[in-house]
């Protein structure tokens, strides 16, 4: 389906040629999600065209949080959060994990201008499905946080139409998350990589505390969001018995600054999904002769988690 163009008048401070949203893919993409490790991009913007913008006129429509780089989207089921989400990948990410499937939405320049009215105005046309479903919009990546601007605006439109939100996040950049962001969000995807410093930094090529940090944060809430933990299992990375302890208890500790803060922990299997697009971009994929977990390893992951009072999947 072509691309309709957004002609705004020239007062407005949005690009003339901003786009909007198609309806996104479902099918195949809902059903290979169920089995991926940790969030995926979706499959595309439904065969849009986007003109080039301007530098400094991208960049003042992003500031404002009414433009946005979102590299894809699709509907899926009991997958990002409760019912039938729309799960928006915006572009961007400031970690560089050895196990990324999502290598296409590390960089900014990787997504297409969307504005936030467009993206809402899709969430309004699925409000049937979501009050069905008990669904609404989770917003991904890349990382979210890279554009708090844009993902402020949209978490607030939401709301306003009694939509259920989600921010499926590192939380390494939890620090650009306002208290009205905060407010605005249902949910929480705590993607927690690893419990121990240096494993983390292995694994993303950053440092653990500002994630830990998030999660506090978010725990210290008294009506703060519900929180899920996601943990990758990645056999000689991340599957250290005292890597996982530490993981779990930082889980449990949340629950003791504010009961049932974390309502959920996924223990994530890794596979091998994300190896194409990393050979697709020419970037050498480290974790090539990786295997799969067994399953006794991932029962022993998932007894960790139990073990701490923690509902784990």
């Amino acid at each position: 389906m072509a691309a309709t163009l957004i002609r705004m008048p020239e007062s407005s401070v949005l690009p003339a040629d901003a786009t909007r949203l198609e309806a996104p893919a479902a099918g195949a993409a809902a059903r290979a999600s169920a089995s991926a490790a940790g969030p995926r991009a979706g499959h595309g913007l439904d065969g849009l065209t986007v003109a080039e913008l301007e530098r400094a006129e991208r960049l003042a429509a992003m500031r404002a949080g009414e433009l946005g780089s979102v590299h894809s989207w699709e509907l899926v089921t009991a997958v990002d959060g409760p019912g039938t989400r729309l799960t928006t990948f915006l572009a961007g990410c400031p970690l560089r994990c050895l196990y990324c499937h999502n290598p296409d939405t590390l960089a900014m320049k990787d997504g297409r201008p969307v504005t936030a009215d467009e993206l809402l105005a899709r969430v309004r046309r699925y409000l049937g499905v979501f009050r069905a479903t008990g669904g609404g919009i989770t917003l991904s990546g890349g990382e979210v946080l890279m554009q708090p601007a844009f993902a402020a605006r949209i978490l607030r439109g939401a709301k306003e139409m009694g939509v259920h939100t989600a921010l499926d996040t590192s939380g390494y950049l939890g620090a650009n998350a306002t208290d009205e962001m905060i407010d605005d969000t249902d949910l929480v995807l705590l993607d927690v990589k690893s419990g121990d410093p240096e494993t983390y930094e292995r694994t993303t090529g950053r440092e653990l505390a500002p994630t830990l940090a998030f999660g506090r944060r978010l725990a210290e809430r008294i009506e703060g969001p519900e929180v899920w933990i996601r943990f990758v299992l990645v056999p000689g990375l991340t599957d250290a018995v005292e890597n996982v302890e530490e993981v779990a208890e930082y889980a449990a500790s949340l629950n003791r600054i504010r009961p049932g803060a974390v309502t959920r922990v996924e223990v994530l299997p890794f596979h091998q999904m994300g190896r194409s697009k990393w050979e697709a971009l020419g970037r050498t994929y480290e974790l090539e002769d990786t295997p799969a977990p067994s399953p006794e390893l991932t029962e022993r992951v998932r007894g960790q988690f139990r073990a701490h009072g923690l509902t784990t999947h």
